[in-house]
C-alpha cells in the first residue's frame, strides 16, 4: 500500500498541538503550542481559559505543522482529532475544526481516543526505530496528570483492543505531583519541579505508606468477580500526609516566604528553586517522589506478572519522569519485561501521537460520522 499522511490534531487540555505522520511510523512535523504561562497564576488548568487559548492557537498551529511538513490540507489522505477523555470545551475546538475541513475538503476522519494516543506515542518511536513487531501480551501504563490506567493491549490484524486491568480511584499521579508542588508553593506544572528538586534529596528521610486498595471501586459496574486481583491506584491519601507533615512541622511560613520569592523570578532556574528550599523542604520532596514512584512500579509490575505479559509500555507525561524511568528499566530487566517509553517530547499531549493512534483505523476504513460529538469522559477499550 502507497504511504499515507495524516494530519492529526491534539486540544484535549492545555496544549495545541497539530502534526503530520507518515503510515503511522514517520513524524513528518510536530507543532505544540502549550498554555503553560496562561495557567500558571492559578496554579492549574483553567478550563475555560484553555478553550479560548485553543481557539485563538488552532488555524496557525495546525498552518505551521502543514508548512514543516511540505503538506497542504489537499494533500493529506486522512485527519485524526481526539474526540476524549479530556475537557469538553478544549476538545470541542479540534473537533468542530477537523470536521470542518473534513467536511469542506471531502476527508476521511478519524476520532481518537487521547489515552490510545498515549500508547501509540511509544508503538511510534518503536516503528521509527526499525521495531515493527511488539512481543505480546502487552500492559500499557498510562499516566499523566488527568489520568493513571493499566491496559492490557492486543492488536488483531489493523484494530486494537484494550482490557482496563488497572486506574486510580481518586487523583491521577501527575495531579499529585502538581498539587504537593503547589501546597509547597513551588508553583505550576508542579511534576518537573518535583522531578528536578528531588536528586537534591534524601528519599528515605520521610516516610509515607503505600496505598493498600481491598475493596472493590463503587464506581465499577461490572459483574463481581472477588477472585480479580487489584491493580487499582490512590494518591489522595500520600497528598493529604504531605499536607500534615507540613502542618506538623510548622512549615507554612516558610512555604509562603518561598511563594512570594517565586513569584518575583519570571523564569525561576532549579538555582533558584534550590535556594529557596531548605534540606528538609528537598528530603520531603525526594520521599513524596520516591513513594509515588514505588507504588505506580510495584503494582504495574504485580499485574504484568499476574497477566504473565512480555511487553511493557509506560507512556504519558508522567513517564518523562527521570526516577520512574530508571526504576522501570531496572526492575523490568530483573523480572524479564521489555520495557519502552517515549521520548520525553512525546511523553507529554502531542498530535503525532494522535495521527499514529490513527493509521490502523484508517487501514480498516474506520471512519467518523460527522456527526460525532466530544466525549470528556471518554472510554478506552
Amino acid at each position: 500500500m502507497s504511504d499515507a499522511y495524516i494530519l492529526g490534531i491534539e486540544s484535549s487540555c492545555d496544549e495545541t498541538s497539530a502534526a503530520v505522520v507518515r503510515s503511522g511510523e514517520q513524524v513528518i512535523s510536530n507543532v505544540v503550542l502549550s498554555q503553560f504561562t496562561t495557567h500558571k497564576p492559578y496554579g492549574g488548568v483553567v478550563p475555560e481559559l484553555a478553550s479560548r487559548e485553543h481557539l485563538r492557537n488552532i488555524v496557525p498551529v495546525v498552518r505551521a505543522a502543514l508548512e514543516q511538513a511540505g503538506r497542504s490540507y489537499e494533500s493529506v489522505d486522512a485527519i485524526a482529532v481526539t474526540q476524549g477523555p479530556g475537557l469538553a470545551g478544549a476538545l470541542l475546538v479540534g473537533l468542530s475544526f477537523a470536521k470542518a475541513v473534513c467536511f469542506a475538503l471531502d476527508k476521511p476522519l478519524i476520532a481518537v481516543n487521547h489515552l490510545e494516543g498515549h500508547i501509540h506515542a511509544v508503538l511510534l518511536e518503536q516503528r521509527q526505530n526499525g521495531n515493527h513487531e511488539l512481543e505480546f501480551p502487552v500492559l500499557a501504563l498510562v499516566v499523566s496528570g488527568g489520568h493513571t490506567h493499566l491496559y492490557l493491549a492486543e492488536q488483531r490484524d489493523n484494530s486494537w483492543t484494550y482490557q482496563n486491568v488497572g486506574h486510580t480511584r481518586d487523583d491521577a499521579a501527575g495531579e499529585a505531583f502538581d498539587k504537593v508542588a503547589k501546597l509547597l508553593g513551588l508553583g505550576y506544572p508542579g511534576g518537573p519541579i518535583i522531578d528536578r528538586l528531588a536528586k537534591f534529596g534524601d528519599p528515605t528521610a520521610v516516610k509515607f505508606s503505600t496505598p493498600q486498595i481491598k475493596h472493590r471501586d463503587r464506581r465499577d459496574t461490572g459483574p463481581l468477580n472477588n477472585d480479580r486481583p487489584h491493580f487499582d491506584f490512590s494518591y489522595s491519601g500520600i497528598k493529604t500526609a504531605v499536607l500534615r507533615h507540613v502542618e506538623l512541622n510548622n512549615l507554612q511560613a516558610q512555604i509562603e516566604a518561598r511563594r512570594k520569592e517565586l513569584v518575583r523570578i519570571a523564569k525561576p532556574t532549579i538555582d533558584d528553586y534550590k535556594r529557596v528550599c531548605d534540606q528538609p523542604t528537598l528530603d520531603l520532596i525526594a520521599s513524596f517522589r520516591r513513594a509515588v514512584v514505588h507504588d505506580l512500579v510495584t503494582k504495574t509490575l504485580q499485574a504484568a506478572e499476574e497477566f504473565q505479559v512480555a511487553t511493557l509500555v509506560v507512556s504519558g507525561g508522567v513517564a518523562a519522569n527521570s526516577e520512574l524511568r530508571e526504576t522501570f528499566e531496572h526492575e523490568g530487566a530483573e523480572a524479564g519485561l521489555k520495557v519502552y517509553f517515549p521520548s520525553r517530547p512525546l511523553s507529554t499531549d502531542n498530535a503525532a501521537m494522535i495521527a499514529a493512534a490513527a493509521y490502523p483505523k484508517f487501514l480498516s476504513k474506520d471512519f467518523a460520522p460527522m456527526d460525532i460529538s466530544a466525549e470528556a469522559g471518554m472510554v478506552l477499550r
